[in-house]
């Protein structure tokens, strides 16, 4: 599970910095730092066939209260919460890394990331719910880098991943059915 993720306006992650400036010059309201379930976060979606950056918030309404901050992304074809965001609405959610933390205590925070990379994308859902647009961060089964911390991790998307995702049910189909790109982890 993903609970929370980083995301701050580096000047040497020019890609992460620009999606920030894009949201920012729109005057749309962004955390920045830890993003935590219910912040707006810059979130990237397809319009008239390219992808643009705009302030989402995190977390799909649940009809008792509370939130969906993640969709497991082996069931999300098959669950009505998720079905039709999966066929339609799939968007990318740019960050710095994620964090997991130990289950053992003490606790140890761990952020994520990708080896030699800056920015990590994470692949997501987005739908609006009574005007007001969220979404959710797909995960998948940890792979051997992240499962000794934590049983599941994001749908990590490597950058030639980025136009199937968004662009192709099917191309969404087989990432949700791939394995993931190994990470690193360091103390957070």
């Amino acid at each position: 599970m993903c609970g929370r993720y980083v995301l701050f306006s580096d000047p040497e992650i020019k890609e992460i910095r620009e999606i920030i400036e894009e949201v920012q010059r729109k005057n749309q309201d962004i955390k920045i730092g830890e993003i935590g379930p219910t912040n707006s976060a810059p979130v990237l979606i397809q319009k008239d066939n390219r992808l643009v950056a705009e302030a989402i918030k995190w977390g799909f309404p649940k009809f008792n209260g509370g939130v969906h901050i993640n969709a497991r992304g082996e069931t999300a074809a098959e669950l009505r919460t998720f079905r039709k965001s999966l066929e339609v609405r799939r968007c990318i959610i740019p960050s710095c890394g994620f964090y997991e933390w130990t289950h053992k205590k003490p606790k140890i925070k761990y952020q994520f990331n990708l080896p030699n990379e800056g920015a990590l994308y994470m692949a997501g859902l987005y739908n609006d719910f009574d005007g007001e647009r969220r979404f959710v961060i797909l995960t998948a089964e940890a792979n051997e880098s992240i499962v000794k911390i934590h049983p599941r991790m994001p749908v990590v998307l490597k950058h030639p991943e980025m136009d199937q995702w968004i662009g192709s049910y099917q191309g969404a189909l087989d990432i949700l059915q791939s394995s993931r790109p190994k990470l690193i982890k360091q103390l957070a």
